[in-house]
């Protein structure tokens, strides 16, 4: 088995990475022989995290998947991991730009995996999907089939995510290409930027650094969140084992206010701290959940929340503070 992953250098693809080097030591022989990640600047990469250097099983391919001539597609490959996307650092990109890098950059990658003769391919799509979720929703499942405001701009990444998930099940009619759909919530771990637009990086990055933990909104909005080695190891089981033609939810279905989230940081973090509401109370009450239900990943994959919210906080926190230093 061999992998060619996208995205390998991102969050996502770190978290993946750093989950295969501790496999490769516990259990090598269901091993894979061989992971080639696409990135357009290796040098930088390894450069800032030289923990992946001189690593036997891993390979960097200087590519881009908006150049298919960039694609070593001269290789074989068992496996494709399509983790590609800008979601952290998006402002450089319109919203059609966004759009047509995930549209694009996903055909281009079922075409590779055509062609390579690759028997499985995973798309790491997102919750967005499915729009607002709504209020006698405790838990989205997957065959809800709300969609986002098609004429709002601002829900390019959601759509773009659902038209690269239906060019998955185009390929796997005409190319019987065996594709799986990981619809990803939110996570938190060492690789998570804490000075973007995720709220448990924010509220981390205030504990650790700042006079007080600011929430933006007022504290009611509910989220989940798993941490980032139970996310790695989800990704390759549904590479692995995932059902063709089948999305499956990934994240943790243990529901929190921001408002708690908050208060749980600062009491893992810092103590001391205050923790201020800024905001207004919310009156789009579509906004206020973002939690999936992950029945589906549980029974049919054995899958489940292994890292408790608690840890994985701790562990990030500690992670950051070992990054400063």
């Amino acid at each position: 088995m061999n992998i060619f992953f996208t995205g390998g250098t991102g969050v996502f693809g770190k978290a993946v990475l750093r989950h295969l080097l501790v496999q490769n030591v516990l259990n090598p022989a269901v091993f894979p022989d061989e992971v080639v990640v696409l990135t357009r600047s290796p040098d930088k990469f390894l450069s800032n995290h030289p923990e992946f250097s001189d690593v036997a099983w891993l390979r960097f391919h200087t590519g881009d998947i908006e150049e298919p001539s960039s694609l070593p597609h001269l290789e074989h490959y068992s496996h494709v991991l399509h983790a590609a996307a800008d979601s952290t650092d998006t402002a450089h990109l319109s919203p059609l730009q966004r759009y047509d890098q995930i549209v694009n950059g996903t055909r281009n990658l079922l075409d590779f995996a055509v062609a390579c003769g690759a028997e499985r391919f995973l798309l790491t799509s997102s919750g967005s999907v499915y729009g607002p979720q709504p209020a006698h929703l405790n838990h989205i499942p997957e065959d809800w089939h709300g969609i986002p405001d098609p004429l709002n701009p601002a829900n390019a990444y959601g759509f773009a995510k659902r038209t690269a998930e239906h060019l998955c099940a185009l390929y796997g009619q005409v190319h019987h290409l065996h594709t799986t759909i990981a619809r990803c919530f939110a996570f938190v771990g060492q690789d998570l930027p804490l000075n973007v637009h995720f709220a448990i990086g924010n509220f981390i990055q205030d504990a650790l650094w700042g006079d007080e933990i600011v929430v933006q909104g007022d504290g009611t909005a509910l989220r989940s969140y798993l941490a980032q080695d139970d996310l790695a190891l989800w990704l390759l089981k549904l590479l692995y084992e995932g059902k063709a033609g089948t999305a499956y939810n990934v994240g943790s279905d243990e529901a929190i206010s921001i408002a708690e989230l908050a208060t749980l940081v600062r009491d893992l973090v810092a103590p001391a701290k205050n923790v201020r509401i800024i905001g207004k109370p919310e009156t789009d009450v579509t906004r206020n959940r973002y939690v999936p239900d992950i029945r589906r990943a549980r029974h049919e994959l054995g899958l489940d929340i292994f890292t408790p919210l608690i840890r994985a906080i701790i562990e990030t926190a500690n992670a950051a503070k070992r990054q400063k230093d």
